[in-house]
């Protein structure tokens, strides 16, 4: 895939032109257009956008099977990584049959059976700094669903720059978080919307969080959080109920209990965006 395949991200920050919906998509996402807050010009919008997922694994997965059902026309999958049997415990996309696969081509065969009428656009390399411009470019929404905070920081100062939405989660053994970014707007009280980095100002050292491959995760964890992310995209593409801005919801699977954290922007960042 090169920067000639995609048109700008700038001229896609928001979704762009309609497209009519065809008898046969109108009789799968019927479920979604009777709703009011849906409707037929919400699932339009779904299906004219194109979000990006960064990884395909547990928290990818989900993300990319209820994006790929509720009829998001592009999705964009960027992971380097191949199928291995202690993946299948959570990340439900890929199967016994596909071990050894690419994530990307296992997930992109996945949503082929699940929706034809979804586009999959494959970058089989990690998400970075070089070349998250060329990734982004086109992509209306940003999903990161990485298991490190290198990735982490660097799609949400990549999310940021390009003036895209980023929904991003994260889990831990029994717990796990989700939040919404968009920091170049401001809230209603013209006050700038935070950013990563205002809700985590440094990366922790290297090694003090352990990775899961380490401590282990409750598979059923990762369909939770996944699933709220791709609730989350499917808020902000059709504009309806009200994402998690300037909120990180947290939910402890052990106790049964969700949570939420208001934070703002940083007296400092906020000076320097002004």
């Amino acid at each position: 895939m090169t920067d000639a395949d995609f048109t700008s991200a700038e001229d896609h920050v928001s979704i762009g032109p309609m497209e009519p919906l065809s008898p046969e998509e109108i009789a799968r996402y019927q479920r979604h257009i009777l709703l009011p807050e849906i409707g037929g010009a919400g699932q339009q919008k779904l299906k004219s956008a194109r979000v990006l997922v960064i990884g395909a694994g547990g928290l990818g997965a989900p993300v990319l099977q209820y994006l790929a059902a509720a009829g998001v026309g592009t999705l964009g999958i960027a992971d380097d990584d191949r199928v291995s049997l202690s993946n299948l415990q959570r990340q439900v996309i890929h199967d016994s049959g596909t071990i050894g696969e690419l994530k990307t081509e296992s997930a992109a065969f996945s949503i082929a059976r699940l929706n034809p009428h979804v586009k999959v656009i494959r970058f089989e390399e990690r998400f970075s700094a070089e070349s998250a411009r060329r990734h982004l470019s086109g992509f209306d929404l940003l999903i990161d669903g990485s298991d490190n905070f290198d990735t982490r920081y660097t799609a949400a100062d990549a999310a940021e720059k390009a003036g895209i939405p980023l929904v991003t989660g994260a889990v831990g053994r029994f717990d796990g978080s989700v939040t919404v970014l968009k920091p170049y707007e401001t809230a209603e009280d013209g006050t700038p919307n935070p950013a990563y980095r205002d809700l985590f100002p440094e990366k922790p050292p290297e090694g003090l969080i352990p990775v899961c491959a380490e401590t282990g995760v409750i598979g059923a964890l990762t369909g939770v959080i996944g699933t709220m992310m791709a609730m989350e995209a499917i808020k902000l593409v059709t504009g309806t109920g009200e994402p998690l801005v300037g909120r990180l919801l947290l939910y402890d699977a052990l106790a049964a209990r969700f949570d939420v954290i208001r934070y703002k922007r940083r007296r400092a960042r906020a000076a320097a965006a002004q």
